[in-house]
């Protein structure tokens, strides 16, 4: 720190040489020098630099080396914790309800029947629509038995259409030589004819029956689709579990009327917990999933649990600019809850990168980005030029600023000075003290 006495021994030392300058410059530093330190709090624009006169003393300004530094604790990000896999519990089927088997706290296994609805009325329906099925069965056999007649008719008249066919042949052989009437030949002939005739009405008296049976079958299965249906609706009276998990809420009690997709209780998995965590967009590119994360929570003060991420959304929210990040946490004794408050700190693998005081930060006029001022040349003496370079700052802690980009460990920079500064401009060093 350059103090009052520093200031004047270098006044004395200009007087002594004859230069009036010098003399001049500490007047004009006197009235500008807080009450122990002449340099202000951080360096001043362009502008205003160059609007100092250029007989002027060098501005004074401290001067430290960048060292790069390990990342600061990470964040601790807010959520709230719920179960793994949460299901609502359903009626499928409407009814008094006779029986509810769990309540709230409860531990239940998957397929372990929760309630159970009044069926009377279900099991009517089923036995209406087996007796139906049983007719339409029995429709079928019936077609199935006609058919099979009618397949014999067909062979008995095909053998009776063979033999006249023959008779009427030699009848006609005989007519022509003389050997029987002409009257007797067309009497075979007729009877040939009329076998034909016969032969083709139990043909299709056989197709007719076929498809009497086709449709007879299809009756069956509509009306077995009915019963299964039936039997379907039955069994939604018994209602199971649908996974081994904890009853969080129960709606109804034994006694009332339940509606179909009426709610009867809520179950969670609490096998492993999710922690849903809203995280700044700029952050999201540190994220991965499977990232691994630290989980504490104000129910157990004294435990820290591991996670990982297992979701990333793609969608930031429109109003905050937070992204939803999923974090899963095993809980194998159960010992977190549902609606417990959560904070969640992710392990980044960023390299170590200097920090500076935010006084050493200011605008850039023309671009409004962060700049810092830097030594030039660190060995040039006490008097050195600086020079203005834009800087990307990263997170802010206790007035220290992470420096992502346009600093380098090892170089000098400017973190007060006692006047504005340009680039391009000489100023005068205090020390070279690490940030």
């Amino acid at each position: 720190m350059v103090t009052w006495q520093a200031i004047a021994k270098q006044q004395t030392r200009a007087a002594r040489k004859g230069t009036h300058w010098a003399l001049m410059a500490g007047l004009v530093l006197l009235p500008t020098a807080c009450a122990d330190d002449p340099i202000t709090s951080g360096p001043t624009s362009r502008a205003e630099a160059q609007s100092q006169d250029p007989d002027d003393e060098p501005v004074i300004v401290a001067v430290a080396v960048a060292t790069a530094e390990a990342a600061i604790a990470p964040p601790a990000y807010l959520g709230t914790t719920e179960p793994v896999q949460q299901v609502t519990l359903r009626a499928q089927a409407s009814g008094e309800l006779l029986e509810l088997a769990a309540d709230v706290g409860d531990r239940v296994r998957a397929g372990q029947i929760l309630a159970r609805l009044d069926a009377d009325l279900l099991r009517t329906a089923v036995a209406e629509a087996e007796a139906e099925l049983s007719a339409r069965q029995f429709e079928v056999a019936a077609a199935r038995a006609e058919l099979a007649n009618a397949e014999a008719f067909v062979e008995q008249e095909r053998a009776r259409l063979q033999q006249a066919t023959a008779d009427a042949d030699r009848f006609q052989q005989l007519a022509e030589r003389g050997a029987i009437a002409t009257q007797q030949a067309e009497q075979a002939q007729t009877e040939r004819l009329t076998a034909e005739q016969v032969l083709r009405a139990a043909r299709e008296s056989v197709r007719t029956r076929e498809q009497a049976i086709a449709v007879a079958e299809r009756r069956v299965e509509s009306q077995q689709a009915i019963v299964a249906q039936a039997r379907e609706r039955l069994s939604f009276t018994a209602i199971a579990a649908p996974l081994t998990a904890v009853a969080i809420e129960r709606m109804v009690e034994p006694g009332d009327f339940i509606d179909s997709g009426q709610v009867l209780m809520v179950l969670g998995d609490f096998s492993a917990i999710h922690a849903i965590v809203d995280v700044p967009d700029r952050d999201r590119a540190n994220l991965r999933v499977g990232q691994p994360a630290k989980v504490r929570l104000d129910a157990l003060p004294d435990r820290e649990f591991a996670g990982q991420i297992t979701r990333i959304s793609p969608v930031a929210d429109a109003a905050t600019r937070a992204v939803p990040v999923e974090v899963t946490i095993p809980n194998p004794d159960g010992a977190i809850g549902s609606g417990s408050l959560a904070r969640v700190s992710f392990a980044t693998e960023t390299a170590p990168r200097p920090f500076v005081p935010q006084t050493a930060l200011e605008l850039s006029a023309e671009t409004g980005e962060p700049t810092i001022f830097i030594v030039a040349d660190i060995d040039a003496g006490t008097e050195t030029i600086v020079e203005a370079r834009t800087v990307r700052t990263g997170d802010r802690v206790d007035g220290r600023v992470e420096i992502l980009a346009g600093l380098e460990p090892g170089e000098a920079y400017i973190t007060r000075s006692s006047g504005e500064l340009a680039s391009g401009q000489t100023v005068r060093r205090t020390g070279l003290p690490s940030s």
